[in-house]
């Protein structure tokens, strides 16, 4: 019982730092629309851009627009996709749509467009890692490659919102007859992709280095020594040498990867280096679970 117990407490707690992260993300991502590239006439791409075009060629309210344009698609997914995720992706639609009508009240904070498609963009990006974080999305785009992936499981999601994304941006710059705005509109997406990443991944990428050494012993005892960093030895193959010898693998920061270096060459001037960023590191001295 006291299992259950806790396991039910848990569950709540979850849910309820979901529901935080999906009240603050679609907040956050309306002061990035109304406060920043609405105003401006500048685009995130997806249905916020062609809401855009609406706004200003009918003053219909933003929000309820890209509520609107939302509502068929939803409908769609209804039949192809999880229902929990479309209720809570609905649930983030209809908060954002809200809080943009809510905001769109207020004055706009900048007039330069490069400020706003700046931080517009960070604004825009960090709502929506937010709204990913509590399992749901706010419709638009990824409504749409929800549903094209339940017919085509292998589709690249990406390459998808690309395209859509390129498409609205070009259509904005075709309706307002300015370059400039497809230019600060593309900035912003941009900038949008990066808060993601950064949300999701953190400042501190993690970056691996293979070092080719006959002294990858002393090497490998002075990096951990010196920066308790462990490493690995791999059994290689030299096809052009056909020469069997030995090759490190180490994993860490960018600072860590730098001493690293500075002491593989300061102990070998001959040896092979090649430094590759590494997606993520779990585990002992890494992130964990």
């Amino acid at each position: 019982m006291d299992y259950i117990k806790t396991k039910r407490i848990l569950n709540i707690r979850k849910y309820s730092i979901d529901i935080l992260y999906l009240i603050v993300g679609c907040f956050i991502m309306a002061m990035g629309t109304s406060l920043f590239l609405l105003p401006n006439q500048l685009s995130s791409g997806g249905f916020s851009g062609l809401a855009t075009i609406i706004y200003y060629l009918f003053k219909f309210p933003l929000g309820t627009v890209m509520l609107a344009l939302n509502i068929p698609f939803f409908i769609w997914a209804f039949f192809k996709v999880g229902k929990e995720l479309l209720f809570k992706s609905l649930a983030g639609t209809v908060l954002l749509a809200i809080f943009i009508d809510i905001l769109d009240r207020a004055p706009q904070l900048t007039n330069d467009r490069f400020l706003a498609c700046i931080y517009g963009g960070v604004c825009i990006g960090l709502g929506v890692a937010l709204v990913l974080k509590s399992g749901s999305s706010t419709g638009g785009t990824d409504l749409i490659t929800y549903i094209a992936r339940s017919y085509k499981p292998h589709i690249r999601t990406s390459n998808l919102i690309v395209i859509i994304d390129i498409i609205i941006v070009t259509l904005n710059v075709i309706f307002f007859k300015k370059v400039e705005i497809g230019l600060y509109s593309a900035i912003s997406i941009y900038i949008m992709g990066k808060m993601i990443d950064i949300v999701f991944e953190g400042v501190n990428f993690t970056k691996m280095m293979f070092i080719i050494s006959n002294k990858y012993k002393e090497i490998s005892e002075e990096v951990g020594k010196k920066l308790e960093r462990g490493s690995t030895a791999i059994y290689a193959k030299g096809m052009y040498t056909r020469e069997k010898r030995m090759m490190l693998l180490c994993v860490g920061s960018r600072n860590d990867i730098a001493k690293i270096k500075q002491i593989a060459t300061q102990m070998d001037p001959k040896a092979f280096i090649i430094i590759v960023n590494a997606r993520e590191a779990w585990g002992k001295g890494f992130k964990k679970n």
